[in-house]
């Protein structure tokens, strides 16, 4: 037996849930991702168990076992069972009633194959019994073999139960796919990508960004550059050079830069990216961030590193080369190398001189940091405050600096 398929088995907490459940093959299985990540040995993360009992059976079989029983989706069929701190779903098999493009209405069943059907891919339609005996009614085993990923039956039907399918398609190929896309799960995803509008933007990001973390990512964007997709989800402007130009010399798997990279622009392009995923607060600021242009690289290295701090400057450095071709190679030796130089003053300091609080505080300390930072960051203190007396006393018109 593959190690992953027994370390899958081994698991403590799916024991104890299946224990609860009953013994036989057809009570209850893995399913999903923590099968297909075991075949391959991969890290597993979320188990998730089908069960041929009704939920009310499910968590009545857990709370006789003493396993707290959370309905997250009971009218679905789903049941988190908590074992140890952890989360392990519990979902009745099920037939698609009704689907309308996103949500299925859905019915219970013991047929596991008729389960299977209702998955997207064959890849994740496998199960696994607690005997070790591996279920795979159309392929699924042989497709993940041969990295290929291959909608259960008709394509275009799959994709049209469900259009985030469409994405999932794309992230799957960049996980774990190889060679040339399935021709027909393309020709389903191209005709149906203006329906990808009636996904919501949270749904979307999720996808996107799990796609761009990918260890190799750039045959799928590609692929969906091809048939329209990308531009679809980013706009006319995205497209995958800069980002074929990014991956052979990054740093780390990094969606957000992938992300720059992928659709470059200037602030209000970055914050339309942001908006139109739904990013996050602090996503959205790391996208900004990236915005072009990018001349503040040109300044000295130690300058620029002041500004940006050494992570950034990385980051835009990569960006710069990326996209324009700009050298990156000595800006990230002067990253390493780079020690942060503390700005000797601070807006009390001016206040002491007398210059009342308000904006231009900041901004004689804008100007002052500015001197420093040119004069190659050796002044000390009284130097500064020295030259900060002498602006206040020099009217503005006459140095050209606006205080």
């Amino acid at each position: 037996m593959k190690p992953g398929l027994q370390r899958l088995l081994d698991d403590a907490g799916a024991k104890r849930v299946l224990d609860a459940l009953g013994d036989g093959p057809d009570v209850a299985r893995f399913v999903g991702g923590a099968v297909r990540d075991a075949l391959l040995d991969r890290p597993l993360h979320d188990i998730d168990i089908a069960t041929s009992w009704l939920p009310e059976e499910t968590l009545a079989l857990l709370d006789t076992a003493g396993i707290k029983a959370v309905p997250t989706g009971l009218k679905h069929g789903t049941i988190t069972a908590v074992v140890n701190g952890r989360g392990i779903e519990v979902t009745t098999l099920r037939l698609d009633v009704a689907t309308d493009g996103r949500h299925a209405e859905v019915g219970f069943t013991d047929d596991w194959r008729a389960d299977a059907s209702r998955r997207d891919f064959t890849m994740n339609a496998l199960s696994l019994d607690r005997s070790g005996d591996l279920h795979d009614y159309f392929g699924g085993q042989d497709d993940l073999t041969a990295r290929r990923v291959r909608f259960i039956g008709v394509a275009g039907t799959r994709v049209r139960e469900d259009y985030l399918r469409i994405l999932r398609f794309f992230r799957f190929f960049a996980w774990y796919g190889e060679g040339v896309p399935d021709e027909t799960a393309l020709t389903a995803c191209a005709d149906c990508r203006e329906r990808l509008q009636r996904l919501s933007a949270e749904r979307i990001r999720v996808e996107i960004l799990k796609l761009l973390a990918a260890p190799r990512p750039l045959r799928a964007i590609q692929a969906m550059a091809d048939i329209g997709v990308l531009a679809e989800l980013l706009g006319q402007a995205a497209s995958p050079s800069g980002l074929a130009m990014l991956l052979p010399i990054e740093l780390e798997a990094d969606p957000l830069l992938r992300l720059a990279a992928l659709s470059p622009g200037d602030k209000a392009h970055m914050l339309s990216i942001a908006e139109c995923l739904r990013l996050s607060n602090a996503e959205r600021r790391r996208l900004t961030d990236l915005a072009l242009p990018l001349d503040d690289l040109n300044a000295t290295p130690e300058v620029a590193l002041h500004r940006l701090g050494a992570d950034l400057y990385r980051q835009r450095a990569l960006l710069s080369a990326a996209i324009e071709g700009g050298p990156y190679e000595e800006r990230m030796v002067a990253a390493d190398a780079w020690t942060p130089q503390q700005f000797p003053i601070a807006g009390r300091d001016l206040l002491a001189l007398g210059i009342p609080k308000g904006p231009d505080v900041g901004e004689l300390l804008s100007v002052l940091e500015t001197w420093w930072m040119t004069g190659g960051f050796r002044a000390q203190k009284a130097d500064i405050l020295a030259e900060a007396k002498v602006r206040i006393g020099r009217p503005a018109a006459a140095n050209g600096d606006k205080i």
